[in-house]
């Protein structure tokens, strides 16, 4: 089950990949300094999770604006994820969940997913400088884009 609205979002370490090598981003880390905008999609390279991430980087600067890091996280590698950011020119951190652990903590992992087993469902979390979850959102229809619109107005 999806985690709910007021409830702690649990922490996480996942891996990155850019040019510059691995590294690890943990959630933790933002505590206290930004929210933390947690977008979950299905596949890296597929027409609506390209729309999703495109849609962010065109519109960075709002996030920003509102003290606010968005991360996008898949069950994909991260030299996968690497390679669609630069091919996207993303401005924000792919994460890889490859082992799956974060997308079924977060209550959002399909157990079959057009023959595939375990991967994300297109879901959106926004998490407070305290680590609550302020909003919560999960489609089982992976066409589906989060409300953007309101994202933001929770931040």
């Amino acid at each position: 089950m999806t985690l709910t609205v007021g409830t702690p979002a649990p922490d996480f370490s996942l891996k990155t990949k850019t040019p510059e090598g691995l590294s690890d981003i943990t959630l933790s880390s933002f505590k206290g300094e930004s929210s933390v905008v947690l977008l979950f999609f299905p596949f890296a390279f597929t027409g609506v999770c390209t729309e999703e991430t495109c849609s962010i980087r065109d519109d960075i600067s709002s996030y920003n604006n509102l003290n606010a890091k968005v991360l996008g996280i898949s069950v994909d590698s991260p030299f996968a994820q690497e390679a669609m950011a630069l091919k996207e020119n993303l401005n924000f951190p792919l994460l890889s969940d490859f082992n799956k652990d974060v997308s079924t903590e977060y209550g959002v992992l399909y157990e079959d997913f057009i023959g595939f087993k375990g991967v994300s469902k297109r879901s959106a979390f926004v998490i407070s400088k305290s680590g609550e979850i302020l909003y919560a959102w999960s489609s089982e229809d992976p066409k589906n884009l989060p409300d953007f619109n309101a994202i933001k107005e929770v931040l």
